[in-house]
């Protein structure tokens, strides 16, 4: 199947996909494979056009963020000339639309570990806790659901790679086991009680909350606090800090929690409702560099 896609709506699916935000991609050639939810597809960008199997029109659409309107989010962005660097270099870069279940325990899996490491994890907890598909003549693993992770002990998690992580997923796997999780309900939430209920979690900090909120859960105003973050506005936005401030977060300590809420309270203020745009910009653009 095929989409075609608008020129007034950007869309790049390597930089969607490379940016950092799902840890379940890998390209072949000119083919992106992965595995959402229950189903491996495959699907490449040729120009404007989007080719995909083992998935429908609707669905790739809504996972790939097609329907946001870009180059408004991106006119609402563009407060300053980094962030318009970072709109240009990146341009069609979309957040994806993720389960919030694989997001949740893919971002507690994410502290204090780079992107290859998290994949690693990620993989291997799915080989091992979850379903395997076969799809072009190849394998591949579903992500476990809630209830064979509750079910797993500590270990075998820690096979996995997870080391004192392992404590975290079982729990919060044993309470969303129980129904205690509800995705639409914390979608339909405001933006700062969604983040309180999340926090509830073992094992989800403000940066973990904020990312369910931005990847899975369409909380466009969520703003993630990471060390990528603070290097910007450590490089680029200090004029909106007191010196005093700046000084603090300057060294090579983890932010305090207070710190992060200071950050990432300017990041929702400065770029306002689609914030959670700006810093994937922002982020992928740090990086890159």
């Amino acid at each position: 199947m095929e989409i075609r896609l608008n020129s007034l709506k950007p869309f790049n699916l390597d930089y969607t996909l490379c940016c950092g935000q799902a840890f379940r991609w890998d390209k072949q050639g000119e083919w992106w494979f992965g595995v959402v939810r229950d189903k491996a597809f495959r699907i490449r960008q040729t120009g404007n056009k989007l080719e995909f199997e083992n998935a429908n029109a609707a669905f790739v659409k809504n996972y790939f963020g097609l329907e946001h309107d870009l180059a408004a989010i991106s006119q609402r962005i563009n407060r300053d000339e980094h962030i318009k660097h970072a709109l240009n270099k990146f341009r069609g870069l979309r957040i994806l639309g993720q389960d919030p279940w694989e997001c949740l325990i893919s971002y507690i899996c994410a502290t204090y570990k780079n992107i290859p490491a998290i994949k690693q994890m990620i993989t291997k907890l799915s080989r091992k806790f979850g379903e395997k598909t076969s799809f072009e003549k190849n394998e591949f693993y579903t992500f476990p659901t809630p209830e064979k992770l509750a079910k797993a002990t500590r270990a075998e998690l820690a096979q996995c790679g997870l080391g004192y992580r392992a404590k975290y997923v079982t729990e919060t796997s044993k309470i969303v086991a129980k129904g205690d999780f509800d995705p639409e309900n914390l979608e339909k939430m405001p933006y700062e009680e969604a983040r309180r209920t999340l926090l509830a979690f073992p094992g989800v900090g403000l940066k973990v909350a904020d990312c369910v909120l931005l990847f899975s859960l369409n909380k466009f105003e969520a703003f993630p606090v990471d060390v990528w973050v603070k290097r910007v506005v450590l490089r680029y936005y200090t004029k909106n800090f007191s010196a005093e401030f700046v000084t603090k977060i300057s060294g090579k300590k983890p932010i305090s929690t207070a710190e992060y809420l200071k950050l990432n309270l300017f990041g929702r203020r400065y770029f306002g409702k689609f914030a959670g745009y700006a810093q994937e910009y922002l982020y992928h653009y740090e990086r890159s560099m």
